[in-house]
């Protein structure tokens, strides 16, 4: 069997699992061991396997994932994301549109901690689409409105697709985090514009003198909670995001001092009990546990394509577009594009980086940038059909029909490809204008 052929059989095996349902950490695994089976044989599966997923595991810089998870875990169940959200809906006063941009920063919030671009659009979509909806925004602009928030995790710190790049390319956590900031306001400004648009556009078209009357709620909160909430909010994010851009601690001691302003921050509203820790720490587990396992399956993948000479025969089948920088990277940015619909976005960064960091490296892109730009092509490919997985995560919990969210999902994703990618090829100190000061 020549290496050509060897190649397809191994890709179309690898399409056929994941059109099978089979979780991408199965996947990865699978190929992975067969690969290396196939070509250095059961031997060298045996050893690589007592030693390399210890070391992968054995890092001090992963445990960024687990306490930046813990952190998020005790944000959500002291419920200060839905106080925030009621607080806004109150100040609004039944105006539809400042309520569809709260829902724009608190799914930029939400995803950023959350580490995990479904989870965060499933949760947000059970909370905001219902109240959109009901001060007349129509249902799939809503629902693609929190399918594109949901996304930002991909791009807003502490993001764990950041966390990912910088372990695999060696790139420091803390100036990844400090360059998205620029990069992550921007797309988030942008949802914000395109959403207020396509809202402003429907309005046009019909009547919603009824549907914008302010729904009754039940809910309420006092001067003092609302207060407290607010400044709880923006301490946290003062003291992580501030933290790390002075340099007065690393990524990984704010996601220890993130977590413990988080319990505190439960404490003192009231909402510590035994269900709270049994919540918290079941769901740090899983999403910690999930990631972990990515990145050891990936390595065994990762072992496979090296040994395969993948990224050899690569750099030299592509090596004639190295002179060509430009076109290069457009290529390079729609391999992952096509990757990101599909997979899970920190799944595609430990497994399809590896493979195009010589390439990178190569042409000599600075990885800062390279990784943020990444990170925006992966908020861009959740949105996009034919498996925009935000979008599936919305429609999955709502009801909205997938075809109707996806044609306005569409003009999210176009929008942004072109302004935030656009701005960012254009203008590279929008990304390390902020590290350069650190």
């Amino acid at each position: 069997m020549s290496i050509e052929i060897f190649y397809l059989v191994i890709f179309a095996l690898f399409l056929i699992f994941l059109l099978l349902g089979m979780h991408i950490h199965t996947v990865l695994l699978s190929i992975g061991v067969l690969g290396i089976i196939i070509l250095e044989g059961p031997s060298y599966i045996t050893t690589f396997m007592q030693v390399e997923p210890y070391r992968v595991i054995a890092s001090y810089t992963l445990t960024t994932i687990p306490l930046f998870v813990l952190m998020a875990q005790f944000i959500v169940q002291s419920r200060i994301v839905s106080d925030l959200y009621l607080i806004v809906y109150k100040l609004s006063k039944g105006k539809s549109g400042l309520l569809g941009v709260l829902s724009v920063i608190i799914g930029a919030f939400l995803g950023g901690v959350s580490g995990s671009t479904t989870g965060s659009s499933a949760a947000l979509g059970q909370v905001a689409v219902p109240e959109l909806r009901k001060h007349g925004f129509r249902d799939d602009i809503a629902g693609s409105t929190i399918a594109a928030a949901g996304s930002l995790s991909g791009i807003i710190p502490p993001s764990i697709v950041l966390i990912l790049y910088g372990v695999v390319t060696e790139t420091p956590i803390g100036t990844l985090f400090i360059g998205a900031i620029i990069p992550g306001l921007i797309m988030t400004i942008v949802i914000i514009l395109v959403m207020l648009f396509l809202y402003n556009r429907d309005i046009k078209k019909r009547s919603v003198d009824i549907l914008n009357e302010p729904a009754k709620t039940t809910e309420d909160l006092s001067l003092s909670r609302s207060l407290i909430v607010i400044g709880i909010f923006l301490a946290i994010m003062a003291v992580i995001f501030g933290g790390i851009y002075s340099g007065t601690f690393t990524p990984t001691e704010a996601g220890a001092i993130g977590a413990i302003l988080g319990l505190l921050t439960a404490f003192f509203l009231g909402k510590v009990n035994k269900q709270f820790f049994i919540n918290s720490f079941s769901g740090t587990i899983k999403i910690s546990s999930m990631v972990l396992l990515i990145m050891v399956t990936a390595q065994i993948f990762g072992r496979f394509i090296t040994i395969s000479q993948l990224p050899r025969e690569l750099i030299g089948f592509l090596g004639p577009l190295i002179e060509y920088p430009v076109l290069m990277l457009v290529f390079i940015c729609f391999i992952y594009f096509v990757l990101f619909m599909f997979i899970e976005g920190g799944a595609v960064i430990i497994m399809a980086t590896p493979i195009l960091l010589p390439i990178i490296q190569e042409m000599n892109v600075d990885l800062l940038w390279f990784g943020i730009l990444v990170s925006v092509i992966c908020t861009i490919g959740l949105l996009t059909p034919p498996v925009g997985l935000s979008v599936f995560a919305v429609s999955g919990v709502t009801g909205i029909s997938i075809e109707r969210l996806f044609i306005q999902t569409s003009i999210f994703a176009v929008v942004l490809a072109i302004v935030v990618c656009g701005l960012m090829i254009a203008f590279p100190p929008i990304v390390t204008w902020l590290p350069s000061l650190m």
